[in-house]
């Protein structure tokens, strides 16, 4: 007993060892013109797992693909403006890793062949976004299917993005995830697509504003094509008078419905319809009841059309 005990023992400092030589081996990466590494491209050839890359302020014409997992990627200061360039011809950040973590950074002027140029293009797994700003992209982000991630953003921007040519791009577009979720976000301004598109199974938005104000062109302000559950809660919302799709605020379920389980629910939202047609605020296709609750109209508003109800 006592040989097997000491052998058990062993093992467990080896392993104990080998996981905290990994987490030495993890970097802190510095970006900038007087750094080494003078472009984010730089630090992304060389990124290891779990490593820290942090860009100095400053305009960089770059584009990079993140391909290890548990990286941070973060501005050292304001104003990390990232632009004009993009990458595999997708997006001015490419995330092929899993667990990745993106925040103070602005991107903006991405455009791509197929007009679907992405500030982020997510194709690998769990993605966080904090306080990064989209400005004048075709996507804000673009999410590739992968049915288990979660994509989370939080204190972002999106403005200006968007297009139909004629394949349309948008603010959010993701494929098939587990969850995505927007927090405290705002939307302003998005040309022809949709604010937030989301085919993922489960779906929120808390405490965001999703506008389109005197100039926006935006068809839905979120479209749930594929239906899933929805919790959209104290969020801002406008329909402006150039929307290119003035009878409807958020759609569930118009391409077929391939996610029929769980909630939805609407509550606490402020939403003003400023066109002069009538505007439906949940068109609901999808097999799930919809409860609205506390949500407060301005304009000429219809809450709900199919399952559901509206109080």
């Amino acid at each position: 007993m006592r040989g097997e005990t000491g052998w058990r023992g062993a093992f467990i400092v080896g392993i104990f060892c080998l996981i905290a030589s990994g987490a030495a081996q993890a970097r802190t990466l510095l970006v900038g013109p007087g750094r080494l590494l003078h472009l984010p491209s730089g630090a992304a050839a060389i990124a290891a797992p779990g490593d820290r890359i942090e860009i100095d302020p400053g305009v960089y014409e770059d584009c990079a693909v993140w391909r290890a997992d548990h990286l941070t990627i973060t501005g050292a200061g304001p104003g990390v403006v990232i632009e004009n360039r993009i990458c595999q011809g997708k997006a001015i950040f490419v995330t092929e890793g899993t667990a990745i973590t993106i925040a103070h950074l602005t991107l903006r002027h991405a455009r791509a062949p197929e007009h679907n140029g992405a500030g982020i293009r997510a194709e690998g797994g769990d993605l966080t976004l904090r306080a990064v700003r989209f400005l004048d992209n075709e996507d804000g982000i673009l999410a590739a299917a992968a049915p288990r991630a979660t994509i989370r953003v939080e204190d972002s921007v999106f403005e200006g993005n968007g297009v139909c040519a004629p394949v349309c791009a948008h603010g959010i577009y993701v494929n098939d995830l587990a969850k995505l979720s927007v927090i405290r976000s705002r939307f302003f301004e998005t040309h022809d697509g949709h604010h937030v598109k989301s085919r993922a199974r489960v779906t929120e938005l808390i405490g965001n504003t999703l506008t389109d104000g005197p100039r926006g062109t935006s068809s839905y302000l979120v479209d749930l094509p594929n239906g899933g559950a929805l919790l959209m809660q104290d969020n801002t919302l406008e329909k402006g008078p150039k929307t290119e799709n003035a009878g409807t605020a958020i759609a569930i379920g118009e391409e077929g419905v391939t996610h029929p389980d769980g909630t939805i629910t609407v509550t606490g939202n402020h939403f003003t319809n400023d066109g002069p047609t009538e505007t439906v605020f949940v068109r609901n296709l999808s097999p799930i009841p919809a409860r609205l609750r506390g949500n407060v109209f301005i304009g000429r508003v219809i809450p709900l059309i199919g399952p559901g109800e509206s109080e």
